[in-house]
């Protein structure tokens, strides 16, 4: 097999992650819980073409059709794909997940026009609940839990109790750097917090293969970076781009973290945040990515679905 092609992974009995390398941007993962008679899938992939490859890859395993569809969070590369599912199931997702996605819609589509998405009409949860809310599905218990904006402003972490596995959505990264901007820094270490506290033995990160618990020193380690530079640069009177082009992240053990742009924008985040704004609130992202691209050497990174 190729090492760029999706693969799934039994975590558990009726169980599975599905993992789309290398996880950078767009290639996000995806998982499900079935015990053959009733399914819970947790997001959706960037494209029709990905959904469909997903979707096979579910109903290979025996699995039926989900009755239901979790999204961790409103972004397209989590999203896409969910008209594909949407039949005969209920799409699950916080309420403000559920307004984001409606506010944005093809966003994807806007930051990468170049990209064959397929049919993919926005198609948001019909479900959505508030601080937690519990299921039972697969014959598995499945509880979701919002932890507060951190990396968007309506995440839901998956966690099943009983098999001690979670799915983070993109609360990690596991092998690239973490993404606050559109979320909140201060509330990414907040949920860091939540998740320790579910003492899980698995961890599916939004993007990069299955891994342990381990992962969350690496995410907040990273944070806790972030917060130092931007607390140094704004004292110095630099702004977000001059900061991170003084930045070395290898000296600081970061320097095989896929997707290094994704540190101004981050550094965006943390100096509004500096300023007072609350957790969430909207940046001026047009020039969060504008400094994106400059500190990129003028090219706007790559969608790799």
């Amino acid at each position: 097999m190729p090492d760029n092609e999706p693969y799934l992974t039994e975590l558990a009995p009726g169980v599975h992650a599905y993992v789309q390398p290398d996880g950078g941007w767009c290639l996000s993962n995806a998982g499900f819980v079935s015990d053959g008679a009733s399914t819970l899938l947790v997001d959706t992939a960037a494209t029709e073409r990905r959904a469909r490859r997903l979707r096979d890859a579910l109903l290979a395993t025996g699995a039926p059709m989900p009755a239901y569809v979790v999204n961790t969070h409103h972004h397209g590369d989590h999203t896409y794909g969910n008209s594909l599912f949407a039949a005969g199931a209920e799409i699950i997702g916080h309420a403000a997940s559920e307004k984001a996605q409606l506010a944005t819609g093809h966003e994807l589509h806007a930051i990468w026009p170049e990209v064959d998405y397929g049919e993919v009409p926005v198609t948001p949860p019909t479900l959505t609940y508030e601080d937690s809310m519990e299921l039972e599905a697969g014959g598995t218990q499945v509880r979701l839990i919002h932890p507060g904006p951190a990396h968007s402003v309506g995440d839901t972490i998956v966690w099943l109790p009983e098999r001690r596995i979670v799915f983070t959505g993109d609360l990690v990264f596991n092998g690239g750097a973490p993404f606050v901007a559109v979320g909140s820094l201060s509330g990414s270490l907040r949920a860091l917090g939540v998740l320790r506290e579910l003492d899980a033995e698995v961890v599916v990160p939004g993007h990069g293969k299955v891994c342990d618990p381990e992962v969350f020193d690496t995410v907040e380690s990273y944070l806790h970076y972030v917060t130092v530079l931007a607390a140094e640069g704004r004292a110095a009177g630099r702004t977000p781009l001059e900061t991170a082009r003084a930045a070395d992240p290898a000296e600081a053990g970061f320097g095989g973290l896929r997707e290094p742009e994704r540190l101004v924008a981050n550094l965006h985040r943390a100096y509004a945040e500096m300023d007072g704004l609350p957790p969430g609130a909207p940046l001026d992202l047009a020039v969060v990515y504008g400094d994106l691209v400059a500190f990129n050497g003028g090219r706007y990174p790559v969608c790799h679905a």
